[in-house]
């Protein structure tokens, strides 16, 4: 029988902080991320995900509560520490988050250096009042000061002079060196080395690393991977749809942050666009899974801007219609985010906060999900649906959605 999972995350869409809070981020007391937002434009309209249940989540006195919402409904609290987009989609994709730990790059500097020349790398320290290693006189291996202390190194490339898949081997000898949570290859057209090294830039709390905004890498023949520690992608629920035999689609920042071979993929960041690919990929895959992201809420929690972020909820929400429509009675939806992004808490990163749930079959009635350990259930419950192997992680919840 043909099936389909869709998974929709809305990034940084949080519904309150979790209990260990004041361990991780105590900045982020008091993050309610959707309510604040609603607060903020309480004439917010989204139909179609009040009657989905959302407001059995929220319970906001602008939106209207449910007797018998469509879909079932719970919360989610992140199992990786902090709150970390890249982190949270590996964990809701099946990943068991590992322990991981921040450092600056400078305290791995000469570690790596000395693994890539084992490689045959050249490798220089151009200038040792800003400390950062050059690679075969093309690619800059520094810190990432665009995110939070520690959490990240970049392997910065021109592709006009070398290939990505050069820079990718070097950002995976960097992989095998370190115990950071992330570390990211990432390469475009139009820019020199020249120029990535004049826009090497130390931050006010010591961090020295390549301004990416600067350097134009993202206008012209953006490429990158993400490489995570401890992630198996074949333990994670599309890898094990594709090994099945199964369609998937990865769409929006789901499929940058996502490695899945043998996946469709559509690139992009403007929500229409997002939301109008998951719905034409109603159209071609039939059995399989559609993952999708939009990332611009997230974009504008970093931007504090309440309006916006509604403006994008909205807008998610006015092609529900649509795609609630083309659903079919094999079809299951589920709706969540990764963590928060409260545009109104005083700073503009990520807040640790519990993720929303709602979760959607025409034939089901709505059941209470609770609140769930960890966002691998997103993928146990999607891997379940589809009579595929259990990921990594996650529990199950489609035996508690209720048939009518």
């Amino acid at each position: 029988m043909e099936r389909r999972v869709i998974i929709l995350i809305l990034d940084s869409l949080g519904v309150g902080t979790m209990e260990d809070v004041e361990e991780y981020h105590p900045e982020d007391l008091g993050a309610n991320t959707f309510c604040h937002i609603i607060d903020s434009i309480p004439s917010i309209n989204i139909p179609n995900m009040e009657k989905l249940g959302i407001n059995n989540i929220l319970n906001h006195p602008a939106l209207t509560k449910k007797e018998g919402p469509l879909a079932s409904y719970g919360k989610l609290n992140p199992m990786h520490p902090g709150a970390d987009s890249f982190e949270g989609h590996n964990e809701i994709m099946g990943t068991k988050p590992k322990k991981t730990y921040r450092a600056p790059f400078i305290d791995n500097l000469q570690h790596v250096k000395r693994a890539l020349e084992v490689e045959r790398f050249k490798v220089t320290i151009p200038k040792q009042e800003l400390p950062y290693l050059l690679v075969n006189d093309r690619v800059i291996v520094a810190d990432n000061i665009e995110t939070d202390y520690g959490q990240i190194y970049n392997v910065t490339g021109p592709l006009d002079e070398i290939s990505y898949e050069e820079v990718l081997e070097i950002g995976k000898c960097v992989r095998q060196n370190v115990k950071v949570n992330r570390v990211i290859a990432l390469g475009g057209e139009n820019v020199t080395s020249e120029q990535l090294q004049k826009v090497v830039e130390r931050r006010d709390d010591g961090l020295v690393g390549v301004n990416s905004p600067k350097s134009n890498v993202y206008k012209q023949g953006y490429q990158v991977r993400h490489l995570g520690f401890g992630i198996s992608p074949e333990n994670q629920l599309p890898m094990i749809a594709v090994n099945a035999g199964l369609d998937v689609s990865l769409i929006g920042k789901m499929q940058d942050v996502i490695y899945c071979k043998g996946a469709s993929k559509f690139p992009g960041v403007d929500t229409e666009q997002v939301m109008k690919d998951i719905i034409s990929e109603m159209d071609h895959i039939k059995h399989g899974l559609i993952a999708a992201t939009v990332q611009e809420t997230d974009l504008a929690g970093h931007a504090q801007n309440p309006k916006r972020y509604a403006n994008r909820i909205e807008l998610v929400d006015y092609y529900l219609t649509s795609l609630l429509n083309k659903m079919t009675d094999q079809d299951l939806l589920i709706m969540s985010a990764d963590h928060g992004n409260d545009p109104t808490i005083g700073h503009n990163q990520h807040t640790r906060e519990k993720t929303f749930l709602l979760a959607y079959q025409k034939k089901a009635k709505s059941a209470f999900l609770d609140e769930r350990k960890t966002l691998s259930d997103i993928a146990a419950t999607g891997a379940d649906f589809l009579q595929l192997n259990k990921p990594e992680n996650g529990t199950s919840f489609l035996s508690l959605m209720s048939k009518p």
